[in-house]
């Protein structure tokens, strides 16, 4: 009983961690109308041959002081990067992440729970890890040097950047819980079976 006990906290604990770092990817999905949005304008501003849209005399973060098509078409790119990365949580909580289908469906639930235990521990968590870590410095960087469009569009290129860490961070927490919840699914399956050989020599 302690064992199936700790297995389903396991199980708990890991879907509410997948759940918690999946909730930013959840209402990223709205971002796919803004993304929509910006791109059919990007279109018709461009057959209108329009420039130069808008200027104020307050520097905003990621637009400066003025407004322009080089700026509506780099925000296209923006966008998609940010909804890209905080996703990523929310598709591997979802189980929708590709896979190898032809060896995934002659696997028992057993092996494909073990198969993701496996991956996440030798490849999901080292490299988002590594991937954080470098990724911080890419942002700083772009921060302390104010990196900037190149062709007098967006400036504060280190937001952009910064979805890299946060994604990566996300990825790592939904990570971590899918790897308590399939610890704790193997060690139900394993307390399942010990029971039922238990039950078959009391039969006996």
């Amino acid at each position: 009983m302690a064992r199936t006990s700790n297995a389903n906290r396991l199980i708990a604990v890991g879907e509410a961690l997948m759940k918690l770092f999946a909730i930013p990817g959840h209402w990223a999905a709205w971002l796919v109308i803004i993304i929509i949005a910006v791109v059919i304008f990007t279109v018709i501003g461009s057959a209108l041959g329009l420039s130069h849209l808008a200027e104020w005399g307050v520097r905003l973060p990621l637009f400066g002081d003025q407004l322009n098509m080089v700026s509506i078409a780099e925000l296209q790119w923006h966008l998609f990067a940010l909804f890209i990365m905080i996703s990523g949580s929310y598709v591997l909580q979802q189980d929708r992440h590709v896979r190898v289908d032809i060896m995934s469906a002659r696997m028992s639930p057993k092996g494909r729970v073990l198969v993701d235990l496996l991956g996440d521990l030798i490849l999901l968590i080292p490299f988002f890890a590594f991937l954080l870590w470098f990724s911080f410095g890419f942002a700083e960087r772009a921060f302390l040097f104010e990196e900037q469009s190149n062709s007098g569009g967006l400036i504060d290129r280190y937001l952009v950047k910064a979805t890299l860490p946060l994604g990566c961070f996300l990825l790592l927490g939904a990570g971590c819980g899918r790897i308590l919840r399939n610890l704790g699914m193997l060690m139900e399956k394993k307390n399942n079976d010990h029971n039922s050989n238990n039950v078959i020599r009391e039969a006996e």
